[in-house]
């Protein structure tokens, strides 16, 4: 299934030469993100929103991410990033809800899987001591749930699809190699918003190694997209290493 209510077009406002890498790199690297998931999730047909935690007993997990960056020197062409994380939970214990119109009763035991795929195509407005980053990251949201007690009622199903995102990023370089930054993913529509914020230390080393850590939130709000629901957010600590060629 695909969304119902996407945005048909997403523009970046104009967007004038941009200032360049000076030189070509490329960035390869992952990490852990410790995120504590909050928030409900419903069908439209159901009476009231599950709640992640009371109901469907999710906790705080560590969750993994991966990443690779191109950046150039050409100023006409965006620079391009391609990061993917997936966020696994699941629970089980004694819960009374409805979901898909069922009604899960006494042990109750559910699966969900929220894979992101981002496409991201930046310029660099400013690139020196002070950074600015501008640009339009492509999001697509594959999530895929399982539910079922011990009474026999169960269910499974999928959301999917692709959302554009405003991007930026600001940050300074106190010292070579050092970055301090925060950066933000955002769309709203329709009643339904994403947003992924992320603030983060980075260091490179002289050996092409680098390390970074920082704090990621994100927000997933779904107003009946695919006759689905959702108020979600994760917020957490997260620490990576990075080659940088």
């Amino acid at each position: 299934m695909y969304f119902n209510k996407l945005i048909t077009s997403c523009v970046l406002a104009a967007l004038p030469c941009m200032a360049s890498a000076d030189v070509l790199s490329f960035t390869i690297g992952g990490g852990l993100w410790n995120e504590t998931p909050k928030g409900g999730i419903n069908k439209i047909i159901d009476p009231t929103s599950v709640d992640v935690k009371s109901d469907l007993f999710w906790d705080e997990e560590s969750q993994g991410y991966l990443f690779a960056t191109l950046e150039h020197p050409v100023p006409i062409l965006p620079n391009v990033r391609l990061m993917y994380t997936q966020l696994d939970h699941s629970g089980s214990g004694q819960a009374n809800f409805q979901f898909e119109g069922i009604n899960f009763q006494n042990n109750v035991a559910n699966e969900f899987s929220i894979e992101q795929t981002d496409l991201l195509f930046y310029y660099e407005v400013l690139d020196n001591v002070v950074s600015l980053d501008l640009g339009l990251n492509v999001r697509l949201l594959d999530i895929t749930y399982q539910i079922a007690d011990d009474g026999g009622n169960n269910t499974s199903g999928s959301v999917s699809g692709g959302v554009p995102m405003l991007y930026g990023l600001i940050g300074a370089t106190p010292w070579p190699d050092l970055l301090l930054s925060a950066e933000l993913n955002y769309v709203s529509f329709s009643g339904s918003t994403l947003s992924d914020f992320i603030a983060r230390i980075a260091y490179t080393t002289s050996f092409f190694v680098g390390f970074e850590a920082g704090y990621r939130a994100q927000t997933l709000e779904l107003d009946d997209i695919d006759d689905t629901n959702a108020d979600l957010e994760f917020k957490g600590p997260f620490v990576g290493a990075y080659l940088k060629f």
